[in-house]
């Protein structure tokens, strides 16, 4: 049995958030998303004999499967289909995980895919905009499934009171982390050559593998010394089954996690479309695009650890629904702001507050989720849950925000789906109760 509270596996816990963060930041957020546009805008000047920097972004399509589309119509639509797998791959191989013991496998498995997926990105063509979008695609499924199981450790490694403090400190070193590495590529491509954006793919890829040998050095492999019978992948099927069943049974756990579904759908959109967003509408100088969006994507990292901190504290003195309570509120207003504003530094002010709230958020979210699961040793079938809520939420997320773009044929209006989702998410917040009324009746010893 895992000893709770053990400094030594908590540091390698944590360490996994400084490995994986890189991919979130460098590929989902800041580099690949300005590769792609400007690679993509160029590809487009060159077929149709116009000057690069006068061609407008909005106007910019590529041929996809014999189709002209625009280049952030398909990230979004490709990103959707990435967590429609992960929502349906993690709750299945996550009972196998559960009955086997082996959550650190599928952690490592997870990591290698997605993390090797980031490297192929290397050979990115725009012409060939399908191979590229493939290496999205999978390094979607591997980044997100990896957080199915390294999450799961959390209730394992970590007593309840501590989780907030610990889940935050996660956050905060994941924040860190993704910025040193951002700033390191920025030297090369700024500072070196710029024909080096592809080296940052490979960097991505070396990073996240060699900060997580930390975690796996010290994250055991069968915490409850499971000992799985020949037709496990059946068994584990069936584990899921029971664990759903405890689920339903729940009141504030299940009330929590219809929140989450909202609130978090503005999150994750926002994280994955701001770079977007951000460089079709926000009128910048003359080339002084890229810099501008970097330069606000360091203010969210530095300002999403600092965020972590402070909501994790707060969450001791008002308690932790309320917190998020505040988060989301906060993140409505800055969705109604993000609709008017048109120069960099509205631009620069709101991504303070994006910041400050993302990572607030995102790490009282999960310790949440965490405190409020019942005694279980199903810990992967849980938070599978979580992440499928998570993923599904994220699939309507970026597809409403590229319909929304479709249809009105202007991205702006894309802000109204995500300040919808967060209105939601208050909402269903209102009705979480303050103790779990019902008693789950379905034991471990019940159905094993």
């Amino acid at each position: 049995m895992l000893e709770k509270g053990n400094k030594r596996i908590i540091r390698g816990w944590i360490a996994y958030d400084w490995a994986n963060s890189v991919y979130n930041l460098v590929v989902s957020s800041a580099i690949f998303p300005l590769f792609y546009e400007t690679s993509t805008r160029n590809l487009y000047a060159k077929e149709n004999g116009l000057d690069p920097d006068k061609v407008d972004p909005g106007s910019v399509t590529v041929d996809f499967f014999g189709y002209q589309v625009s280049p952030s119509v398909i990230y979004s639509l490709v990103l959707s289909l990435g967590f429609i797998c992960v929502s349906f791959l993690s709750p299945m191989l996550s009972g196998i995980a559960d009955y086997t013991g082996s959550k650190k496998k599928f952690l490592k498995f997870f990591c290698y895919l997605g993390a090797l997926s980031c490297a192929s990105l290397y050979f990115f063509n725009p012409a060939q905009v399908e191979l590229g979008m493939l290496s999205i695609f999978l390094g979607t499924i591997g980044f997100w499934n990896s957080l199915v199981f390294y999450n799961a450790f959390l209730p394992e490694i970590a007593e309840t009171k501590d989780q907030d403090r610990i889940s935050a400190q996660g956050y905060i070193m994941g924040y860190l982390g993704s910025m040193v590495l951002l700033i390191i590529c920025l030297a090369l491509i700024m500072g070196i050559d710029a024909s080096l954006t592809k080296v940052s793919f490979l960097l991505v890829a070396v990073w996240w593998i060699g900060f997580a040998q930390m975690t796996y050095r010290v994250l055991p492999n069968n915490v409850y010394g499971k000992k799985p019978e020949k037709d496990y992948i059946w068994k584990g099927f069936r584990e899921l089954k029971f664990v759903f069943k405890e689920f339903v049974q729940t009141r504030r756990l299940k009330k929590f996690l219809y929140a989450f579904f909202f609130f978090n759908t503005g999150v994750q959109t926002v994280m994955l479309m701001a770079t977007v967003f951000a460089s079709k509408e926000i009128e910048w100088p003359d080339k002084g695009a890229k810099t501008g969006l970097i330069i606000a994507i360091l203010l969210i990292q530095l300002l999403g650890a600092v965020g972590a901190k402070l909501s994790a504290m707060l969450a001791k003195k008002i308690g932790n629904i309320n917190v998020i309570i505040l988060n989301v509120v906060i993140w409505i207003i800055i969705c109604v702001f993000a609709y008017i504003i048109t120069q960099p530094v509205e631009f620069y002010i709101l991504a303070s507050f994006v910041g400050l709230v993302m990572g607030g958020v995102q790490a009282v979210a999960r310790s949440t989720y965490s405190k409020y699961l019942p005694e279980t040793t199903d810990h992967a079938s849980y938070f599978s849950f979580y992440d499928a809520t998570e993923k599904i939420g994220m699939i309507l997320g970026t597809a409403f925000f590229g319909l929304t773009e479709l249809i009105f044929q202007d991205i702006r209006y894309s802000v109204f789906s995500v300040a919808l989702f967060f209105i939601l998410g208050f909402i269903f917040l209102l009705f979480v109760p303050k103790e779990e009324n019902t008693i789950v009746s379905l034991t471990k010893n019940q159905h094993s």
